[in-house]
């Protein structure tokens, strides 16, 4: 690698963007500074960021571009209007290409000593900042994204600084082929594998990574789209909780489930979701609701009746392991960890229930679990009525000596689980997993002033084919513009950042349907998954959304 230089230092404070009927408020304008400028272990002096969950901090103090980059861009998009930052780098530098530069290389610039820690993240605000919205897949498929740095020594830095390179990173992953692990299909595992283990790979990438080998090594959903179920019994378990019992219509075996997941039914005006409540067999059990369309219809089933439904799926399930559970639940709540606690019948692990309902007759599946807990050697039992006891409360918690290094599976009303989060931290429980019943919550990175409201149908509707959010129980035909922006016309809570099927932050469970995709996406998503990004559909189809 020859000598590597300073061409100039860039900084910009975030301002607000109007872009696509959104304000946007970014730090991706920067401008060129005369003179030296300090560089400090969370950003440069006058420098900023507006999405800090994606850009800046320790991890990402210091964003370096090369100008031979720059002069590739110049010929892709013909143009000649470049100026220093335009890619919203700090360091414009001559020299440090991405595919010899490896993470855990350290370099010292002027005063400071830097260390690469991940490639630029890829999201749409580059593509808004060069007025090429294709860009940020661009940068990923043409293998120049440009690389982060973390702060090792802060000191001053200026144009035409020197770039002496002070350590080689292990493993010698290049900027360009990380990159490529992330974004790119034909991954090499071998590489997947080292990336986790390379010390200075920022945490959030590391995440990314043991995520893509779990994916791997993960099953895929046991039939795909819809298939017709059976019910065999329907049992009230209270005065409005009823538990539906399942068989194959053809009377064929059906596929194990993990203990946590869920079901997806189609039913009448209506496509719905509901925990499994046992790990032996296809059972869900089902609070009636006043107003509830679909928990109406299914409380309501009788014997023979036969039902459309999609593979279990959930990421919330039970993991292998010998460290003590956490069951933590309330009202209904309660269906996946007592499919859990099935799952873990003869187990010699160290199990806590814990329950929050309002009294005794609205305590569903009370007996079922305590005779379980009493076959268990290290069973803990704790249940609290709040008619009676008051609400489950951090103080509550703390006072039952919960052992630190156990795993929770918590689910509930949404308040419940944020309390329950909040209190668990505070004991010192790291290891944290929830069940939401709902949407998840939307990722809009850089969104501001957007008004919060529950999903609706859309203000022109669509003529195309009938999309279905499931979770928000919204169904709508389609409109002109991808899938994210029909979500985004109902205000169902959607995920993204990239917008041009590059990040797969939008990656959705297809339930049923067919789509097409435009533009292509870089890696093509798991079967039964979407990228709403960037995809419209061909038939009627359901998302798990």
């Amino acid at each position: 690698m020859s000598e590597a230089t300073v061409l100039s230092v860039n900084v910009g404070l975030p301002k607000n963007v109007e872009w696509n009927g959104k304000t946007v408020y970014t730090g991706v304008w920067k401008q060129p500074v005369d003179g030296p400028v300090l560089v400090r272990r969370l950003n440069l002096a006058g420098d900023g960021q507006g999405d800090t969950a994606g850009h800046g901090g320790e991890q990402r103090a210091v964003l370096v571009y090369q100008l031979e980059s720059y002069r590739y861009w110049e010929k892709h998009f013909g143009r000649d209007d470049f100026g220093y930052g335009q890619f919203g780098e700090n360091l414009t530098v001559d020299g440090l290409p991405d595919d010899e530069v490896c993470i855990g290389d350290r370099y010292r610039i002027g005063g400071a000593e830097l260390e690469v820690t991940q490639p630029r993240v890829t999201c749409y605000r580059v593509g808004l900042r060069m007025g090429e919205p294709e860009l940020p897949a661009l940068l990923v498929s043409h293998h120049r994204p440009g690389f982060y740095c973390r702060v090792i020594t802060e000191g001053e830095i200026a144009a035409g600084d020197s770039i002496v390179k002070t350590a080689t990173g292990p493993g010698a992953l290049s900027v360009s082929d990380t990159d490529a692990l992330l974004y790119l299909p034909e991954r090499d595992m071998g590489k997947l594998r080292l990336a986790v283990q390379i010390p200075a790979m920022s945490p959030g990438w590391q995440g990314s990574f043991h995520d893509l080998l779990e994916q791997a090594a993960a099953p895929k959903p046991a039939w795909d789209g819809f298939r017709p179920l059976r019910v065999t019994d329907v049992v009230a378990e209270t005065s409005d909780v009823f538990s539906v019992y399942l068989a194959a219509a053809d009377s064929g075996e059906l596929p194990a489930t993990r203990a946590g997941q869920y079901l997806t039914f189609r039913l009448p005006g209506a496509v719905r979701s509901y925990s499994l409540s046992t790990s032996r067999g296809y059972r869900v059990s089902v609070k009636r609701e006043p107003h509830g369309v679909g928990s109406q219809y299914i409380t309501q089933l009788t014997p023979s009746s036969v039902l459309d439904v999609a593979a279990p799926r959930g990421e919330f399930a039970l993991d292998d392991g010998t460290e003590p559970v956490l069951l933590i639940s309330a009202g209904i709540g309660v269906t996946p960890v007592l499919a859990m606690l099935h799952s873990l019948a003869g187990s010699s692990r160290e199990v806590w229930w814990i329950h929050a309902a309002r009294g005794p007759t609205e305590h569903a599946f009370a007996a079922e679990a305590h005779e379980m807990l009493a076959q268990l050697p290290r069973a803990h039992e704790h249940v609290y009525y709040s008619s009676v006891d008051g609400r489950l409360t951090k103080d509550k918690l703390a006072g039952l000596a919960l052992p630190t290094d156990a795993t929770a599976y918590v689910c509930g009303p949404e308040s419940f689980m944020a309390d329950m989060q909040e209190a668990l931290k505070a004991l010192g429980v790291t290891r944290i997993r929830t069940e939401l019943f709902g949407a998840l919550a939307s990722l809009n990175p850089g969104v501001v002033g957007q008004p919060s409201r529950p999903p609706h149908q859309p203000d022109v509707p669509g003529t195309g084919p009938l999309v279905t959010f499931a979770r928000s129980g919204i169904s709508t035909p389609m409109h002109e513009g991808s899938l994210l922006e029909l979500a985004e016309a109902c205000d169902v809570p959607a995920r993204w950042s990239c917008r041009t099927g590059v990040c797969h932050n939008c990656i959705t469970p297809l339930l049923s349907g067919n789509l097409t995709y435009s533009p292509t996406p870089l890696e093509p998503p798991p079967d039964g998954q979407a990228l709403i990004c960037c995809s419209r559909p061909t038939t009627d189809l359901v998302l798990d959304m």
